[in-house]
């Protein structure tokens, strides 16, 4: 399974870039806002540091929009996939979009009936966000098994890209699943790092290796 970082924080990319975790990025307007700097600045940034799929994403809702900032998107760099909001002008969007060569991720998938028609559009990678579903008392994991299994069944190129994860769980879960991509936060991805034992272990390994006569 591939890791890619959620985040639109430059330090936090490098950061997972330098310990070599990270396949890619997915930003969004929501998380670049924090850091107060332009959008397209901090993609072309971004795209300096990671060589694979970076996620942008539009704002416009309606068809001639979205064409319009996929487009500008997609040259900035060859690594960009457009973000797509999973709404009909955003199918029709994907379908033209792939026909000129550009790689799009549909974005706010909450049903397996969604995933579908994604697909049936040409989208490369399907965002299901399953902690949001898990924050209306849905259990977002059985989406990722139902996608992964209808996928499977008509071998759809379209990846799945796991989004809105909250916790390790989450992770380990949708690898257990068979999902192609879990899209994670920093904080997560540093979580998947730590372990109790490990760092019993490691203090118990210092302490015995300084008894150890030069």
């Amino acid at each position: 399974m591939k890791f890619f970082i959620d985040t639109g924080d430059v330090a936090e990319i490098r950061e997972a870039q330098a310990q070599g975790i990270i396949d890619g990025v997915t930003t969004n307007p929501s998380l670049v806002a924090k850091t107060g700097r332009k959008y397209k600045d901090v993609v072309t940034e971004i795209c300096e540091i990671v060589d694979g799929p970076i996620s942008a994403e539009v704002l416009s809702t309606d068809l001639e929009g979205m064409l319009r900032e996929g487009r500008a998107w997609a040259k900035v760099h060859r690594n960009i996939v457009v973000k797509i909001p999973l709404i009909p002008d955003g199918l029709k969007a994907v379908r033209i979009l792939k026909q000129e060569g550009t790689r799009c991720n549909v974005t706010l998938c909450f049903s397996p009936s969604q995933a579908i028609l994604a697909a049936k559009a040409g989208a490369a990678y399907i965002s299901p966000f399953i902690g949001r579903l898990d924050d209306v008392s849905e259990t977002g994991m059985d989406l990722i098994e139902k996608i992964v299994t209808i996928y499977n069944n008509y071998t759809f190129d379209t990846e799945v890209l796991v989004a809105s994860v909250r916790n390790p769980t989450h992770v380990v879960d949708a690898a257990m699943l068979g999902a192609d991509v879990c899209t994670v936060p920093w904080s997560v991805l540093q979580q998947l790092i730590k372990h109790p034992l490990t760092d019993v272990g490691l203090k118990k390994f210092i302490e015995d290796g300084k008894k150890i006569p030069v």
